[in-house]
C-alpha cells in the first residue's frame, strides 16, 4: 500500500518505536487513560514501557485517545499505537481532506480498524482473551451521561472505540448498541470513578496533561446550539471542563492518600489536539515512555505483592 501524502513527514526515528508482543504476565489492577487526540502519544509510551516490563494490567478503561490507545494494549501490540501515529498522520485519508470526504471529520478512525489492519494486524486473539478487561468510555447522545462499553459485553467494541474518541462538533455521532454516542471526554475526560465503583484496589491512571493543568470554565454557550436536540448531552458539554477541573482534583487527593497511582507529564506538554509537528509528537511518545520507566520502582512499591499470573 503506498500512500505519497505522507512519505516525507514520517517521524525520523519511527524505527526506533519498540515492535513486539507483550508477555503473558497479567497485572491485577485497572489503568485508566485519559484522552486528548494526539496528547495520546505520551500515554502510548507509557503502556509500551509497561508492557516491555512485563506489566499487562488485568484492566483497562480509557477515554477517547486513551481507548484507542488502550486496546492495542490489551491486545498486547507494543508500538502499533504510536507507529501508525507517527507513520500516518499526514496521510490525508486518516486525518485530512481524505477523511473530511469519506467519513464527514477531520480523522477518520475507520483507517485504524481496517487499513491499518493490512499493514500491521491486529492481534484480535490476544485482545478477546477473557483474561483481560478492557472498556471503551463514550457519552450517550440521549442522556449525556457517560457509556461504559466492556468487550464482550457490547456488540461491536470497535464501534464503542470509534465513538469515544469521536469529537464533539467536527465528528458525526456514532451508533453504539442503538445509542448515538460521541467523545467520551464530553462527559468523562478521566474514568477513574468506574474503577474505584468496580473494587479495584490498584489503579493506576494515566494523564495526558501535567497534575497542575486545569481547563478554563467558561459560561459561553455559542456553539451548543448544534446539539439542540440533545439538550442532556449539550449540558454534559457544557460542564465538561468545569467536571474535568473537579476529578483533577480529587485525582490529587486520592494520589497523596496512596488510593491511586498517577502517571503524568513530567514537562509541560504543548502539543495540539491535531499537532502535525512530527518531532513534537515523537517527543512526546518518548516522555511517556521514559516517564514511565522512571516511576518502575514507584509503581512496583505500590503494586507491593500483585500476584501476577501467566
Amino acid at each position: 500500500m503506498r500512500h505519497k501524502e505522507y512519505t516525507i513527514q514520517t517521524y525520523t526515528d519511527i524505527s526506533k518505536i519498540p515492535y513486539g508482543h507483550a508477555s503473558s504476565v497479567i497485572t491485577p489492577g485497572c489503568i485508566v487513560l485519559e484522552g486528548g487526540a494526539f496528547r495520546g502519544l505520551y500515554n502510548q509510551g507509557v503502556l509500551d514501557a509497561l508492557m516491555k516490563n512485563d506489566i499487562n494490567f488485568a484492566c483497562t478503561i480509557g477515554t477517547s485517545a486513551g481507548a484507542l490507545a488502550g486496546f492495542n494494549y490489551t491486545a498486547g501490540l507494543i508500538g502499533r499505537s504510536a507507529r501508525v501515529n507517527l507513520t500516518y498522520r499526514h496521510y490525508t485519508d486518516y486525518v485530512g481532506r481524505g477523511a473530511l470526504a469519506h467519513a464527514h471529520s477531520p480523522v477518520r478512525l475507520d483507517f485504524l480498524f481496517n487499513e491499518y489492519n493490512e499493514i500491521e494486524p491486529f492481534d484480535e486473539k490476544a485482545f478477546f482473551s477473557p483474561n483481560r478487561r478492557f472498556v471503551a468510555v463514550a457519552t450517550d447522545c440521549l442522556t449525556g451521561k457517560p457509556a461504559f462499553f466492556e468487550k464482550g459485553k457490547c456488540r461491536d467494541i470497535f464501534s464503542a472505540v470509534k465513538a469515544s474518541a469521536s469529537m464533539p462538533f467536527i465528528s458525526p455521532m456514532v451508533d453504539v448498541d442503538g445509542r448515538p454516542c460521541l467523545d467520551g471526554g464530553c462527559s468523562c475526560k478521566i474514568p477513574y470513578r468506574w474503577a474505584l465503583d468496580q473494587g479495584f484496589d490498584k489503579i493506576i491512571v494515566v494523564r495526558t496533561k501535567d497534575s497542575a493543568f486545569r481547563r478554563k470554565v467558561s459560561k459561553r454557550r455559542h456553539r451548543l446550539h448544534a446539539y439542540s436536540k440533545y439538550p442532556a448531552f449539550a449540558r454534559s458539554l457544557a460542564n465538561s471542563n468545569r467536571n474535568y477541573n473537579h476529578q483533577c482534583d480529587e485525582i490529587e487527593k486520592l494520589e497523596k492518600k496512596g488510593r491511586l497511582f498517577v502517571i503524568a507529564p513530567s514537562q509541560k506538554v504543548t502539543v495540539s489536539r491535531l499537532e502535525g509537528n512530527m518531532d513534537k509528537l515523537g517527543s512526546l511518545y518518548w516522555l511517556g515512555y521514559n516517564d514511565m520507566l522512571n516511576q518502575l520502582d514507584s509503581l512496583r512499591n505500590y503494586l507491593g505483592d500483585s500476584g501476577e499470573t501467566d
